[in-house]
């Protein structure tokens, strides 16, 4: 067994000590009751228990393989359903021979991503563990919210959430619209190409410089909180107000990536065009630019960020009836939990997809650059 593979299938075997245990109390007679009060030979109890310690034997082999890891993982899924099928009912407090199980299954999960992480091929093997080990932190969180029977208001299960995306999907989709298409989008236009120009003005001009950049600087000290409530009482409470938060919050920090990008050229390169009589437009356009387009979309990526929490938060401060933030702050004052997760996870997909694809856009752009050509490689 090589030491790659070592830890994976030591995991696995720790696997069978809970599933073993689960085993004999659903067959002892000492008083402990098994998942559910069933005495036949087919009980929950026992097929799952079952059905994990054949997962650990499959498990500690030590061929690294996608062949040898499919039946593990597989294995892991359907006693995992099981599993959250024998849950006992919420008022019933689950026995020790289920928390075994819990135990077994969480170190079998363990051991199935660690196995699918560790493949090195094919090249979509990486996106695919991080999606499986996603869901099964939602399974682990509806599997104990449901058995500690959680309330709903202090921890709605991940199937409840779920539920209130489509059946509230008017209200999420006018939201959407509201607080992305309109305000996040424009804000974040506006801030960034202000902060890249300016920088691009200030980095040619030694009077901006020394005049311009302390101003620009105080924006970045302004909080969220006492600005939000002016921007409102400024230009209403529509969309333009959170426009102006936005463009508040993601000016200051593509102003400074852009300047530390134009001054991150190199002397030999800034002299090979000077020996050429380049002018100073073609020094930007062919040299300047180029080498600070790492710095100027690190700050995008950044305040892809800042834009959403900025008009989310802005939202609590005076909105019409839709927007993210507004939905949040009115539907918790509510108690419809559910409804305000929903809210969450759809901003968090938004924020997640708005990097995504200023990641994808980086790598066409600055392909030249080593650490893009290094995630190509």
């Amino acid at each position: 067994m090589s030491r790659s593979t070592m830890p994976g299938a030591v995991g696995a075997l720790l696997a069978i000590i809970p599933a073993g245990l689960a085993l004999s109390q659903v067959f002892s007679l000492s008083g402990f009751d098994p998942v559910v009060p069933l005495h036949a030979l087919h009980s929950p109890a026992l097929r799952i228990a079952a059905l994990q310690i054949v997962c650990v034997l499959l498990a500690a082999q030590a061929v690294r393989s996608l062949v040898c890891t499919l039946p593990l993982l597989v294995g892991s899924v359907i006693t995992g359903a099981l599993l959250l099928f024998a849950v006992p009912a919420g008022e019933s407090e689950p026995a020790a021979a289920f928390w075994l199980l819990v135990l077994a299954q969480a170190l079998l999960v363990r051991t199935s991503v660690q196995r699918l992480a560790m493949l090195d091929s094919p090249r979509w093997i990486a996106s695919f563990t991080a999606v499986i080990f996603g869901l099964w932190a939602l399974y682990f969180w509806q599997l104990l919210v449901t058995a500690f029977a959680v309330p709903r208001v202090l921890m709605p299960a991940p199937a409840d959430i779920v539920m209130a995306l489509f059946t509230q999907a008017d209200k999420l989709g006018g939201d959407f619209v509201q607080t992305v298409l309109k305000s996040v989008l424009s804000g974040y236009l506006l801030g960034s190409g202000l902060g890249i120009a300016l920088g691009i003005a200030i980095e040619r001009s030694p009077f901006l410089q020394r005049g311009l950049l302390p101003i620009a600087s105080l924006t970045s000290t302004i909080p969220l909180v006492g600005v939000a409530p002016i921007a409102v009482m400024w230009f209403g409470f529509d969309w333009p107000s959170k426009v102006a938060v936005v463009v508040l919050m993601t000016f200051f920090p593509a102003l400074v990536s852009t300047l530390a990008g134009l001054g991150a050229a190199g002397k030999l390169e800034r002299e090979l065009m000077h020996s050429y009589a380049a002018s100073p437009r073609q020094q930007l356009l062919a040299l300047r630019l180029p080498a600070a387009m790492p710095f100027i979309f690190g700050a995008l990526k950044v305040n892809a960020s800042l834009a959403l929490i900025g008009a989310i938060v802005a939202e609590f401060f005076g909105s019409p009836t839709a927007g993210l933030g507004f939905r949040i702050s009115t539907e918790a004052s509510r108690m419809q939990m559910p409804l305000v997760w929903a809210a969450i996870v759809l901003s968090a997909i938004v924020g997640s997809v708005l990097y995504a694809l200023l990641v994808r856009l980086e790598r066409r752009v600055n392909f030249w650059h080593p650490s893009v050509r290094a995630l190509q490689s």
